[in-house]
Order: structure tokens, then C-alpha cells, then sequence
């Protein structure tokens, strides 16, 4: 808010508008999981098919990792102090590994449920009731899921993204519970909703699976993908009065990114002349990457490889 009364306008791409991006996610996620908890449990009550209780357990632990995740990215978006001076943003992978515990569960007790009813079967009441939850829910996870995937391609959050992938796994899952509802309770099939709660556990372990492999390539400060680094190289070598680039190193943390690397310039060249060449391309390169932090280090031209021949 301006000191006027006006609403203060976001640049986009800027870490203040992607910090407001994310919060929004957040609390619309929470939004969405309760009002999901709330029908699906009608829906269970009045059908009894372990299919919906495998929606409804996985929309319950949905929420409660979505609420995980509202506090985590209000951490991780905390500028940097005294104490963690490279921001708070691993919160976010710390959120993700928390997230993919509460879906384990999940899947583990879903399974067991699935077990129990294909040892003794017992027919679903109301399923047109079921089926009708089920496209209400659709409906409303589509809309949650659009917003997520914008909010994810604007600021790259590993914690929106795994929040992400909860929901767009329950898009299937409600699919299954409809197919499950209407072999069981239209056709007599009474095995198929416990089959498909299965099907619906493993889905959700892979979801988990996924999260897990993302939260720890981010805590063990694994490199940008090959294809991130080549565009940081172009970018450099690109300027006139570069000659040459080494040294090279990356990681990500959270929304943030930390880029590293050496330029190699004319050695006869000023140290003011050397510092505005590097100042240019930091330019250049935060342009491309929004929200990273850039340092370049000027070595003469050919000092690298002198140096390497007199380790030799």
C-alpha cells in the first residue's frame, strides 16, 4: 500500500510479486482441501466405498500438507538475516520432504483399507450421490490446479509445485472413484472400488516419490538442468569484451537462485573497466534468471589455463 491510500503496484517477475504469488497459492490450497474434506465426507458416509475413503484420507492429508506449506513458503520467502545469509528458501524442500511423509501415509493406509474389503465385499450404497461429489470435486481441483500452474511458471516454487502435484494426482484419482462407483454400485462389481483404491495408493506413493527426489536435489544443492547452464554461458559470452567463461556453479533455494562464475577479459584492461563488464553481464543474466543472485569473479584471459600448466 502507497503512502496515498493506493495499492502499491507488483513488477512482474520481481520477488515481491512472486512472494505474493505463492502466498495466494497457499491459501487457496487451504481453501480448496476443506471444502473438499467436507463433501467427500458426505459422500463416504452415505456410500461406504473405500474408493472415496482413499480420496477423502488423501484430500485430509492435502490439506493438512497444504497448511504445512502455507507456513513453510511464508518462512522461505523471509528475507535474508544475519543468521542464514543466503534467504530461508530449503524451507520449502524441508515442506516438500514433510509433504511426501503425510502422502506415504496415506497410500499405506489405503491399501490396507483396499485389502480388507477385497477379503470381504460389500456392495456401495447411493452411488449416484458418490458420482455426483466426485464431478463437484473435479471441477473445483481443476480451477485450484490452473492457478498453481501459473503460479509455478512464474516463480519456479518447488513448494507450489509439490502442492501441485497432490491435486493434479486427485484429478485422477476422482476419475477412478467414478469409474469405481459405477462398476460397483451400477454393475455389481463389487471387487472393483477396492482395486481401484489401490490403484489410487500407488498414484499417490509416486506422487510422494517425486516430491522426495525434488526436495533433496534442491537440499543437496544440485547444479541448474544442462540446458539452464548453457543459456547462463550464451548469455556471458555473449557481451563483446568477454572472452571466455570457467568455473561455472549453480544451485537453487527455494524461489531463489545463487549463479557463479569466472569471466575472463583482456588483462590489460582497468579494474573499473573490468568491474563494469561484470556488472553488465550480472545484468544480463538476472534479467534472464528473475529473482537470482549473480557473482562474477574477472580473471585475465589464459590466466586459467597458466595456472593448470603449473599444477602440471
Amino acid at each position: 500500500m502507497n503512502a496515498d491510500g493506493t495499492t502499491k503496484k507488483l513488477i512482474p517477475g520481481s520477488a515481491a510479486h512472486n512472494g505474493r504469488l505463492m502466498r495466494r497459492a497457499t491459501y487457496a490450497a487451504v481453501a480448496v482441501a476443506v471444502i473438499l474434506v467436507a463433501i467427500k465426507t458426505v459422500a463416504f458416509w452415505m456410500t461406504g466405498s473405500i474408493a472415496m475413503l482413499g480420496t477423502l484420507f488423501d484430500s485430509l492429508l492435502d490439506g493438512a500438507a497444504s497448511l504445512l506449506n502455507l507456513f513453510a513458503v511464508r518462512h522461505a520467502l523471509t528475507p535474508a538475516d544475519n543468521e542464514h545469509r543466503f534467504g530461508h528458501g530449503k524451507a520449502e524442500a524441508l515442506a516438500g520432504l514433510g509433504q511426501s511423509f503425510f502422502i506415504f501415509a496415506s497410500a499405506g493406509y489405503i491399501t490396507f483399507a483396499a485389502v480388507m474389503r477385497l477379503l470381504n465385499p460389500e456392495p456401495i450404497a447411493q452411488s449416484g450421490v458418490g458420482i455426483a461429489v466426485t464431478i463437484a470435486a473435479i471441477v473445483i481441483t481443476l480451477g485450484l490446479v490452473a492457478y498453481q500452474r501459473h503460479v509455478v511458471a512464474t516463480t519456479q516454487s518447488l513448494a507450489i509445485e509439490a502442492d501441485s502435484i497432490h491435486y493434479r494426482g486427485d484429478l485422477y484419482m476422482n476419475l477412478s472413484v467414478i469409474a469405481a462407483l459405477l462398476l460397483s454400485g451400477v454393475f455389481g462389481l463389487h471387487r472393483a472400488d477396492p482395486l481401484f483404491g489401490i490403484l489410487i495408493a500407488a498414484l499417490i506413493a509416486w506422487s510422494a516419490a517425486k516430491i522426495v527426489m525434488a526436495a533433496l536435489d534442491q537440499l543437496m544443492d544440485r547444479e541448474l538442468s544442462e540446458e539452464e547452464r548453457e543459456r547462463i554461458k550464451t548469455i556471458a559470452l555473449a557481451h563483446p569484451e568477454v572472452i571466455n567463461l570457467h568455473d561455472l556453479r549453480t544451485r537453487a533455494s527455494g524461489v531463489h537462485i545463487f549463479i557463479q562464475f569466472h569471466l575472463e577479459m583482456d588483462g590489460a584492461m582497468t579494474l573499473v573497466e573490468a568491474h563494469r563488464i561484470a556488472d553488465e553481464v550480472e545484468t544480463e543474466v538476472m534479467a534472464a534468471f528473475p529473482g537470482s543472485e549473480v557473482i562474477v569473479h574477472q580473471d585475465p584471459a589464459g590466466l586459467e589455463t597458466l595456472t593448470r600448466l603449473e599444477r602440471v
